[in-house]
């Protein structure tokens, strides 16, 4: 049955000592944030694995000689920081050998933003041309061979080992068969320098440092390798100077240089950009969705997000004529496929319907699209070559067997649903039809009336990033934003029904 609708708005180690010192120095956008914001410079806190020391050393002085920010660190096991963090509640970043540790500390709530930084993967360090001649699993095992190992409770690399190795059954005698179980992968790997061991396992990249040594790549630990990110904690007192030394170690002609010549994997990566600009084409009616998190991410990261609000069939126009925004939500999947080349992977985010605008209290008695084509009424409706809404109002109006009974009463055709509702507001139109999230924003004025059983008067918002996009990193970013639970419920008060089904992509 038709009814007129009032939208109404609504809907376990622990560790003592953790000092570091807050320093004076002044030069980059995060930096200068600080300062306006609490009347001194400060410096980035970084609780960091050992196997990253000597690249993030590399890192965090290049940073420093470039724009004159300290970054004191905290080196250590990666279960040990993680630890830190949680018991001490200070610092700005935590970067853990394996990106697992970052998941217990966001399940923890302890970290805000994860960046994906570099892959390292295990290997068996020896001594300098292998005399030993270790090729397995089974020759470390050897009564003759002295191995050591790293602690699966403190370090990254023992708690991938032993994960990996447990599935095949070979742990247990493996770390029956070790020495000692060291602290850190550092560790593991000074002892096979010095001659104290003849075989450890260590991650391949912490080798770049250690003279004298080797490494064999044996078939069981094959599939043993982390992925490591870095997370900004959630209660740094300075995100956007946390950030922006973030962006600096994971920036593909900054920090990722450095890590490649470490020996660790990278791949991709943001351009490096002091303040970087953001381009975001979107629909006009995720605007009063999308503009509060928006200008909040902007905030936070100390970045520009350039967007442009517009209907979707103009956006996709500007965009074939060489425009190319890093991201792009659209009104509908129609619009996302006519940019296909441009967005290869969009995400569905949310479902929008078209309904019937009237005047408050429906004076013309209003109740289905076939009454719009009653003699005298004004109707309006959106551009079919400029929106979205325009293109599925057409299709609903073929669906629905009308076009032809209501054209005829279709005075106004405009790009975007908000000039409709101006011109009810005014009188200038009897009704309209236009998206209920545009009814949302004037309930205090007009009613909606529900269309009934017709499915192409849904519409799918996508959202995706460009494969061009010099800021892919960011962008997802503020997708993750956009997808959060406080996001969630933004556009649900603004007539959106949510399709994801997680807090992110």
């Amino acid at each position: 049955m038709n009814r007129t609708y009032l939208w109404m708005l609504g809907s376990g180690l622990l560790v003592a000592g953790l000092v570091y010192v807050m320093g004076n120095s002044g030069g980059s956008l995060a930096s200068r944030q600080t300062e306006s914001e609490n009347g001194h410079n400060a410096s980035v806190m970084l609780f960091c694995a050992a196997s990253n020391r000597a690249v993030m050393e590399s890192v965090r002085q290049r940073y420093q000689d470039e724009y004159g920010v300290e970054v004191e660190v905290q080196y250590g096991p990666s279960q040990t920081l993680l630890s830190s963090i949680e018991v001490a509640g200070q610092g700005d970043l935590f970067l853990p050998a394996d990106d697992s540790y970052l998941e217990l500390a966001d399940e923890k709530g302890l970290v805000a933003e994860t960046l994906p930084l570099a892959k390292m993967r295990a290997v068996v360090v020896v001594a300098k041309d292998n005399p030993k001649g270790i090729r397995s699993i089974e020759d470390l095992q050897r009564e003759d061979i002295r191995l050591v190992l790293a602690n699966p409770e403190t370090a990254a690399i023992g708690k991938v080992t032993k994960r990996v190795l447990q599935s095949q059954g070979l742990w247990a005698g493996l770390e029956s068969k070790a020495a000692t179980l060291r602290a850190t992968v550092n560790e593991v790997a000074s002892d096979v320098a010095i001659g104290a061991a003849d075989a450890g396992i260590v991650y391949d990249a912490v080798l770049k440092t250690f003279e004298d040594v080797d490494y064999v790549v044996i078939d069981e630990l094959s599939d043993a390798a982390s992925d490591i990110a870095i997370g900004v904690i959630g209660s740094s007192k300075q995100p956007a100077a946390a950030l922006h030394f973030a962006r600096y170690v994971t920036a593909r002609d900054r920090g990722l240089q450095e890590y490649g010549k470490f020996g660790f994997t990278v791949d991709g990566g943001d351009r490096w950009a002091d303040t970087p600009e953001l381009s975001v084409f979107a629909g006009s009616m995720l605007r009063p969705a999308i503009e509060e998190t928006i200008q909040a991410f902007e905030q936070r990261e100390g970045v520009k997000v350039n967007r442009v609000y517009n209907g979707c069939g103009i956006l996709v126009a500007q965009m074939k004529a060489g425009q190319k925004p890093d991201a792009y939500f659209a009104c509908d999947l129609e619009f996302m496929n006519q940019v296909h080349d441009l967005f290869p992977e969009p995400v569905p985010v949310s479902n929008n319907e078209l309904v019937i605008m009237v005047q408050k209290g429906n004076p013309k008695n209003i109740h289905s699209l076939k009454d719009l084509s009653r003699e005298g009424l004004r109707v309006g409706i959106g551009h079919e070559k400029q929106c979205a809404m325009g293109w599925i109002t057409q299709n609903t109006f073929r669906e629905g067997g009308v076009t032809a009974e209501v054209m005829p009463n279709v005075t106004v055709q405009t790009p975007t649903g908000d000039m409709l509702v101006n011109q009810l507001q005014t009188g200038s139109l009897d009704a309209a039809v236009a998206y209920l999230s545009n009814a949302a924003g004037a309930s205090e004025f007009l009613d909606a009336i529900r269309i009934e059983g017709i499915e192409c008067s849904i519409a799918t918002q996508p959202w995706a990033v460009s494969k061009e996009s010099e800021y892919p990193q960011l962008a997802s970013r503020l997708f993750r934003k956009i997808s959060s639970a406080d996001s969630r419920d933004i556009f649900a008060a603004e007539g959106f029904r949510w399709r994801l089904d997680s807090a992110g992509p």
